[in-house]
């Protein structure tokens, strides 16, 4: 039963037999067989089938609640009984929003050195997808924003207060002033996230408080590519402190505090709102709760 409702929660994620079935390391015939065994059981259709893959039924949507609690509870009981037999270890899964993939390290190293049995595997997704991918069991935890939009059922850890500078060069508008406001830095040429990033809207929503619009010349998902453009000292970009001081930007690249309103969001980590909490969550949780008492992240 494990396995098939593992089998249904992969089908809901890829909403494709042939993609949920390699996700499952089965074959499509095999994948097939199990989830119609599966409504065998329960009594009910829970696919709704043509030439291909047309979504869940209503049936099938409550079976996916039941499905992602059932399968989430299971994998906590394996991982405990893999700890009291061999202390932690295994692989912890997550996702970060881009201006937060600077400062994992401050959790993951420590967290590594203490429990070396533990691997790791991060991706950056916006804040959106860390919360789906939460909810569908693909991570085991994220790094988000806190505030501004809904972040359903989930357990929180308050990690640090995102404050924005206007990252220049030396020489550039602006460069030689000790702060700036959102409305002058509207008209500077600009590289920003992309529109999907909570950063970009939360960025949008001062500037438009401020009588600003941003007009970007460049985008990207990546702070890699915004800093590399930066650094040609033709465009400005607004990052958080914390990120751009990560970047260990050299003398000629300016950081200067964006005020009018002094604006500072909140970003921490979640995981999921289950008791008990596998041991290797239960671990970051504390890991992470231990960085909250350095200063400097505040």
């Amino acid at each position: 039963m494990i396995d098939k409702l593992e089998f249904f929660i992969a089908l809901a994620n890829e909403k494709h037999f042939g993609r949920a079935a390699e996700e499952c390391g089965i074959s499509q015939p095999t994948l097939s067989a199990a989830i119609r065994q599966l409504e065998d059981q329960l009594g009910v259709m829970l696919v709704q089938r043509g030439s291909r893959f047309q979504g869940l039924t209503p049936e099938g949507q409550r079976v996916l609640e039941w499905a992602r609690r059932i399968v989430g509870d299971a994998r906590t009981m394996r991982e405990e009984m893999r700890a009291a037999r061999r202390g932690l270890s295994g692989h912890i899964r997550l996702a970060a929003i881009p201006t937060a993939l600077a400062m994992l390290s401050r959790i993951t190293t420590p967290f590594q050195e203490r429990h070396p049995g533990v691997t790791f595997s991060i991706v950056s997704r916006n804040s959106l997808q860390v919360l789906s991918m939460l909810e569908n069991l693909e991570i085991d935890a994220g790094i988000t924003y806190l505030e501004n939009e809904p972040l359903g059922r989930v357990t929180t850890v308050p990690l640090y207060a995102e404050r924005y500078n206007l990252i220049t060069a030396a020489g550039s508008p602006l460069s030689d002033r000790d702060n700036v406001t959102w409305r002058e830095i509207g008209d500077l040429r600009l590289c920003l996230l992309t529109a999907d990033m909570q950063n970009r809207r939360i960025i949008n929503r001062h500037l438009t408080e401020a009588g600003a619009t941003a007009h970007p010349t460049l985008e990207s998902n990546s702070m890699i590519v915004l800093f590399s453009h930066v650094r040609t000292g033709r465009w400005a970009s607004i990052m958080p402190r914390n990120v751009a001081k990560s970047f260990g930007f050299p003398v000629e690249i300016r950081m200067i505090p964006i005020v009018e309103p002094e604006a500072h969001h909140l970003v921490g980590l979640v995981a999921p709102y289950r008791e008990p909490f596998t041991p290797l969550v239960s671990a970051l949780l504390h890991e992470a709760r231990v960085l909250v008492q350095d200063e400097e992240l505040r």
